[in-house]
């Protein structure tokens, strides 16, 4: 074959030939800003290891402390906060949920006197202190009772926003809370509290490691009744509609890896920033495979997390944070 004759105007391969190159056309960046770490806390004094999440604590106040210390010294710049509440203190109307001085209020003020710079993000729902273990207040008949939780939601972001925190993230999936929730704010003056919504968060079996680090399954019943249809995408458009007419600030999708469809079709339908939650499942499941030998961690950690934010997502919620920003650096 004459050699003129093969002569091909466009090699893709020139792009990719060295690290220099490839890094010159590369299109999507991690940095360790984009991060948002989860952290586990709990009353008392030491940590417990979580046996559901090999490598993730439920913290005291002080590891709490120390632990967001050092992924702020990695350039991880916020937090979310979840608490393992006592049993004692659950009860069917989820009360303890609103005490100014309950838990998670307390950390935040720790948080916020040691790491002033540090943005501190709070889940606002009820599983962790509802004894029945839903995200709302369950009537008799097993009823999630949408309206009288929402009333809770907003006494428990006051208590936060009162407490400090720099943006609260409804987590529960009732309808029009994002609205109650900023009108509450804004009523006693907290405007410039941030609204992270968990507006497509999908009823998904990838919770469940994440569930027993706060031994907030459901006890009866589960949670498909308000958390959305996995089979569903349009849906997941209006949720964030919704919410986005309603005062949220930033749109979240959960679970984050088998959904980057949902996150770039959110991408492409508002200007609203993008979160998305790479949950305990995932995370499991590269920790599972990684131990077992079977995969390179830091690799497919750091390739997940490329995946979800060149799908769209402006920040990412992992358990990975401050080991991929310390990878980063490497």
């Amino acid at each position: 074959m004459n050699d003129a004759a093969f002569s091909l105007p466009h090699r893709l391969r020139r792009n990719r030939r060295t690290a220099a190159i490839r890094g010159l056309v590369r299109e999507t960046t991690l940095r360790a800003e984009q991060f948002i770490y989860p952290l586990f806390i709990k009353e008392g004094v030491g940590d417990e290891a979580i046996d559901s999440m090999p490598g993730c604590s439920r913290l005291s106040l002080d590891s709490l402390v120390r632990e967001a210390t050092a992924a702020h010294a990695l350039g991880i710049n916020a937090v979310v906060l979840f608490p393992a509440i006592d049993s004692l203190l659950k009860c069917p109307q989820a009360i303890e949920c609103a005490n100014p001085i309950g838990l998670v209020p307390r950390a935040i003020q720790r948080l916020k006197e040691e790491l002033p710079e540090l943005a501190v993000i709070t889940d606002v729902a009820l599983d962790p202190y509802n004894s029945d273990g839903h995200d709302g207040l369950v009537a008799p008949d097993g009823t999630i009772l949408n309206d009288e939780t929402v009333g809770l939601l907003c006494a428990q972001a006051l208590s936060h926003a009162e407490a400090g925190a720099d943006i609260v993230a409804p987590s529960d999936m009732m309808d029009g809370r994002v609205g109650a929730i900023r009108a509450a704010l804004d009523h006693e003056g907290f405007t410039h509290v941030s609204i992270l919504s968990y507006a497509a968060k999908y009823a998904s079996a990838y919770y469940g490691p994440f569930r027993g680090a706060l031994d907030s399954a459901p006890k009866a019943g589960d949670k498909k009744t308000y958390q959305m249809d996995p089979a569903n995408a349009r849906e997941a458009l209006r949720e964030a509609q919704m919410d986005e007419a309603e005062g949220a600030d930033i749109l979240m999708v959960k679970p984050a890896g088998p959904y980057l469809d949902i996150i770039a079709a959110l991408r492409g339908a508002t200007t609203l920033p993008i979160a998305a939650y790479q949950v305990s499942g995932e995370y499991l499941m590269i920790k599972s495979a990684a131990a077992a030998g079977w995969l390179d961690e830091k690799k497919v950690v750091l390739e997940s997390l490329t995946g979800i934010h060149r799908a769209g997502a402006d920040m990412i919620l992992t358990y990975f944070a401050r080991d991929a920003a310390r990878w980063l650096r490497e």
